[in-house]
């Protein structure tokens, strides 16, 4: 039996308590959108999240472990003083995140609803994660550059020592 586990783990890439834990999330979802939607547009909303998944480990996913290893090449080939990595990574995610959860803003999407509802129209979405996406960079550029400083006037390496 123990090598039969072994087995799965190997091929599956982790434990097998973990991928019931999946199911078990799995069938707890199906459960409320069936049970708690008995919306018509159940289907449709079915068919949107299976969309978003596909899009995610098929397109999105490649994109952005491609985009850090590349990230990573280039850290290794310019060793700083201080780790420079992260002061591109939070930025870019938390650009990201904005850009997720206000795109049909950015892209004037249900812009007859939105005016409908609030009377102002989407037009400034776009300028304002713009500025948003520029400050997160220029407060990560700053906090890098106090800690380059903080480095040289401590004379403290990337190891601490």
């Amino acid at each position: 039996m123990r090598v039969l586990l072994r087995r799965f783990s190997r091929a599956y890439g982790a434990a097998p308590h973990q991928l019931l834990l999946v199911l078990g999330a799995f069938a707890l979802t199906a459960y409320v959108v069936v049970v708690l939607v008995p919306d018509p547009s159940f289907t449709r909303m079915l068919v949107w999240f299976l969309a978003a998944v596909v899009l995610h480990d098929l397109v999105l996913f490649p994109v952005y472990a491609g985009a850090d290893r590349l990230l990573r090449a280039g850290a290794r080939r310019g060793r700083t003083a201080v780790g420079w990595i992260n002061h591109v990574r939070v930025p870019v995610l938390g650009s990201a995140l904005l850009l997720l959860v206000f795109l049909p803003g950015i892209i004037e999407q249900g812009e007859f609803t939105y005016y409908a509802a609030t009377g102002q129209t989407q037009q400034p979405f776009l300028g304002r994660w713009l500025l948003l996406t520029a400050a997160m960079f220029a407060l990560s550029a700053l906090w890098y550059l106090v800690r380059v400083m903080r480095s040289r006037h401590l004379g403290v390496g990337r190891d601490g020592n």
